[in-house]
Order: C-alpha cells, then structure tokens, then sequence
C-alpha cells in the first residue's frame, strides 16, 4: 500500500469528508471477525512489533495477555504494560515508513521519536540532535542537551556513517 498517495488524496478531502472517512475506519477496525484472526496468530511471551502513534514509530514488546479486543503488551525497551489494539500490531511485518513527498524539509509522517535530524539555525550555523518530541508544527530537538523546537520544513535527514 502506497501510504505517501494515500495522504496526497487525503489532504483534497474536505474535514467531513475525513470524519466520514473515520467513521468507516473505527468500524471495520473494531470488527470481532478482524481481531479474531490477529488473536490467533498470537500467544503469550511472544515478541511483536507495535505502532506507537505518539512516537510515530514501530516499538517492540512482549504479549502479556489476549483480551478479546485489546492485547496486553509489555514494551521492551521501558518495561511499561498496557493495553493496545489488536491492529495496532504489525504482524505481517509491514513497511510502516511513510515517504511524503515535500517541497522541502521532511514531512510530518517520515518522522519519529529517536530520529536524528538537522537544521540551519538563524545565524546559518548547521545543528543537528534527537527528535524528542512531535508537535503539530514542529519538532522538538535535542541538540546537546539544549532543547530546540523546529518547523517540519526546515528540517534534513542525517546519515550517521557508523552506522552498520
């Protein structure tokens, strides 16, 4: 599935048209039928990956439990337990990178906590750091241990040459 045109359609349609839309979406989502078929595909102490829509990033976990709409999880890397939706679970190992294609900068979905990403501040002067936090229009970084909040548009991709 091609989520950058799904997106390119979806900002054409008018904010009822987008309510309309969720509507249909929370309903099939909460198909018995559909959450049925997740839960058999899991068992207790397996690993999955999730969505998390906070960090607008996949996480891993550990299923504690199988409620009949809602999994417990346990997030490995904070230890934390709670309860997901089924759906949220990518258990076919989907691409869940979305590639927007923008005039400039990165866009809102191609970007998730943890991301390391730079910018020109105001005096032309290149600074790079840590997503620490999305915001509607900005993202908050972590350049150095001094707290930056920077428009979507104004932001590059950083190639970290150690990495493997």
């Amino acid at each position: 599935m091609n989520y950058a045109d799904i997106l390119a359609e979806l900002n054409k349609a008018s904010a009822f048209e987008l309510f309309r839309l969720r509507a249909a979406i929370d309903r099939a989502l909460r198909d018995p039928a559909r959450n049925d078929a997740i839960r058999r595909c899991l068992q207790r102490g397996q690993h999955v990956e999730y969505f998390d829509v906070r960090d607008n990033r996949t996480r891993d976990g550990h299923v504690v439990d199988l409620r009949p709409a809602t999994v417990v999880l346990l997030d490995r890397e904070t230890g934390t337990r709670f309860l997901l939706d089924y759906a949220a679970l990518n258990i076919d190992g989907t691409d869940t990178v979305i590639r927007e294609r923008t005039d400039r900068g990165i866009g809102r979905q191609e970007i998730a906590v943890g991301d390391r990403v730079g910018f020109q501040d105001r005096d032309g002067r290149q600074r790079h750091g840590t997503v620490t936090r999305l915001n509607g229009k900005t993202v908050t970084l972590d350049c150095d241990g001094v707290p930056w909040r920077v428009s979507y548009a104004l932001l590059h991709r950083m190639i970290d040459a150690d990495a493997p």
